[in-house]
């Protein structure tokens, strides 16, 4: 174990940790809104030539920045690793929040705070149900959580998600709220709509993030693939996701520069949903016995969303310039910040609630690992 110091601000020690792109993600997203924003303005034409690079439904431009965005994610997952470092409680815990209360409570915040909105709400609850399988690695990380457990969950995630998200976005959208007497009129979704949409924008980074681990690990050997090729292919998912918020943003700055106020609004549930999410799920695993590293990686593999998926979803179900994609795109502006935040509650919450952690000393420095 590294050595810690006590002297070291835990701001710095959070902050320093985060990689330059990632210290500064909300400046990068935000000036790419701003970019796409300037673009739609000048090419008024941009719509129609989108419309004209496509195969069936799908734009190719956005297809290729959101395969940017997935592919070096799931390039890291260890998927060797799936079965044998998670033990049954850890387990289900992860799969009762990420696929019961995690998507409800979206659904319900969506509902109660965007009742007028409803490409919005629609696009909020969409979020709601991709549960994150990016991010959540660096928030890991930074809360010194359990990286072998976060990476075995992200790869069930992955899965589950292949499985799942289809017939639970068919249910959240068209099913539940007709059983609840919502006025969802004006939503018209598919499970094929949906099928077709992670299949094409998760299953196939998934399948070529698995294959490039086992080729290349079998080539050249694990140090080499997780030292070497892992870090030169990192910084790729941020650039598509940038060149996807361009995109997007320049189809859709009408809307935006027309009613900023509703943008705006998009913020407070997911505020909401991410203090919730992460205070109800290391409140759990205190009670049920966790330590700290276990239920550090619960919290965040719970908390965060994977907007990756969620835009492409919203894109290819309702079209690049739909406010359902915007949803999407507003997440990760607000997402970064706040668990940022949550990894500063993390670490007060272990020295507060794990006395006897032997790590506990301070935040890790710069560099440093438990």
């Amino acid at each position: 174990m590294n050595e810690r110091t006590t002297d070291t601000p835990p701001t710095e020690a959070v902050v320093a940790r985060l990689s330059v792109l990632d210290r500064f993600l909300p400046v990068w997203i935000g000036l790419a809104m701003v970019a796409g924003i300037a673009l739609g303005k000048v090419f008024t034409g941009l719509d129609d030539t989108l419309d004209s690079v496509k195969i069936d439904t799908v734009s190719l431009p956005i297809a290729i920045g959101l395969f940017a965005m997935m592919y070096p994610v799931l390039a890291k997952v260890k998927y060797r690793s799936i079965g044998t470092v998670i033990e049954r409680r850890s387990l289900v815990m992860s799969l009762v929040l990420n696929w019961l209360i995690g998507p409800l409570l979206m659904f319900a915040l969506a509902w109660l705070l965007l009742p007028d909105l409803p490409e919005y709400r629609t696009g909020l609850i969409i979020v709601g149900l991709a549960r994150c399988i990016a991010m959540v690695l660096i928030w890991n990380d930074l809360a010194c959580g359990s990286r072998e457990l976060a990476a075995v969950l992200v790869a069930i995630n992955s899965l589950f998600q292949i499985a799942a998200y289809a017939l639970l976005g068919y249910f959240y959208l068209e099913l539940l709220p007709g059983w609840l007497g919502l006025d969802s009129d004006g939503i018209d979704v598919t499970v094929w709509e949906i099928t077709k949409s992670v299949l094409i924008f998760l299953g196939i980074p998934l399948l070529a993030g698995f294959l490039t681990r086992a080729i290349l690990e079998r080539r050249r050997g694990t140090e080499w693939y997780e030292e070497v090729f892992l870090p030169r292919i990192g910084p790729i998912a941020l650039y598509g996701l940038l060149f996807t918020i361009v995109v997007l943003f320049a189809l859709q700055g009408d809307a935006i520069t027309n009613a900023p106020f509703d943008v705006a609004r998009i913020a407070v549930p997911l505020l909401i949903y991410f203090a919730l999410m992460w205070t109800g799920s290391f409140a759990a695993g205190l009670k049920m016995g966790f330590p700290y590293d276990r239920n550090a990686s619960i919290a965040f593999t719970a908390t965060g969303n994977n907007f990756e998926l969620a835009i492409a979803v919203a894109i290819g179900v309702f079209g690049v310039s739909s406010g359902q994609a915007l949803a999407g795109v507003v997440g990760p502006l607000i997402e970064v910040p706040a668990l940022v935040g949550l990894v500063y509650v993390s670490l007060w919450a272990r020295r507060r609630y794990y006395p006897n952690d032997a790590a506990i000393a301070a935040p890790v420095t710069e560099g440093a690992r438990p």
